[in-house]
Parts: structure tokens; C-alpha cells; sequence
């Protein structure tokens, strides 16, 4: 049974993708076809040049997983081989850091919602242990 499943995905992925990226290729040209030439006074365009469309923007802007606004963002696992690589550092080595990125980001402190006294801050990756310790 397991091998059927296995054989099948390499037939079943491929189909797949195709079937998505038609029918995400009709939508395109279906919304184009629908508004841009009345508003925008452009030509209508064929199911080809709307597939087109679509992967020049998917190249173009990215394929995009979502995530957090912000500072925050990005995939859990680098977040966290960050959070214990600043862990890890001396508090001189941490300070290092934060100069380096603070010059990296030509000073952007409190401009936008990761940034500044509103945003993150570099040493918030301390545990409230650690903060706990440091009240008594």
C-alpha cells in the first residue's frame, strides 16, 4: 500500500501544480479581462500571457509564506538558532551586535513597527527567568 502511495505522489504532484497554476492562470485572465480594460484601457490578454503574468509576478515579489508583520518575522527555526546565538554571546559581544545592526539599519530606531521603544527589542529573547533574577 505505502509503495502504491509513494509511486503515485510523482504523478500526482506534478498534476497538481499544473491544475493550480491553470487554474490560477484563468483567474488572472478572467479579473484582467474583466477590469483592466475599462479602467486602465488596456487590451484583453490570452490564458498564456495571464500564466505569464502570474509567474513573472511570483518571481518578481516572491513566493511569500505569510508571517508576522514586522521585525518578528521570518521561519520559527531561524528565530531561534538567533535567539540562542545572542544568548551565547558576552554582554560586550552583545552590545558588539547591536552597534553593528543598529549602523546596518542607518539608525532606523523607532521609525516602523519592529523598531525602537514600540518594537522589538535585541535583548528581549531573555527568558523571564532571567529577568526574574535580575529584579531580586
Amino acid at each position: 500500500m505505502k509503495k502504491v502511495f509513494y509511486r503515485g505522489r510523482f504523478i500526482f504532484i506534478p498534476l497538481a501544480v499544473a491544475a493550480f497554476l491553470s487554474l490560477i492562470s484563468f483567474v488572472v485572465m478572467q479579473l484582467w479581462n474583466n477590469l483592466l480594460p475599462d479602467i486602465l484601457h488596456v487590451g484583453t490578454i490570452t490564458f498564456w500571457q495571464a500564466m505569464g503574468i502570474f509567474v513573472l509576478c511570483k518571481i518578481l515579489f516572491g513566493f511569500g509564506k505569510g508571517g508576522r508583520p514586522g521585525w518578528g518575522g521570518g521561519a520559527p527555526w531561524m528565530r531561534k538558532r538567533m535567539e540562542q546565538r545572542f544568548k551565547n554571546m558576552s554582554p560586550e559581544e552583545q552590545e558588539k551586535f547591536r552597534a553593528k545592526m543598529r549602523d546596518r539599519m542607518c539608525h532606523w530606531e523607532g521609525h516602523g513597527p519592529g523598531f525602537g521603544k514600540f518594537g522589538r527589542q535585541w535583548d528581549d529573547y531573555k527568558t523571564e527567568k532571567e529577568e526574574e533574577k535580575k529584579d531580586q
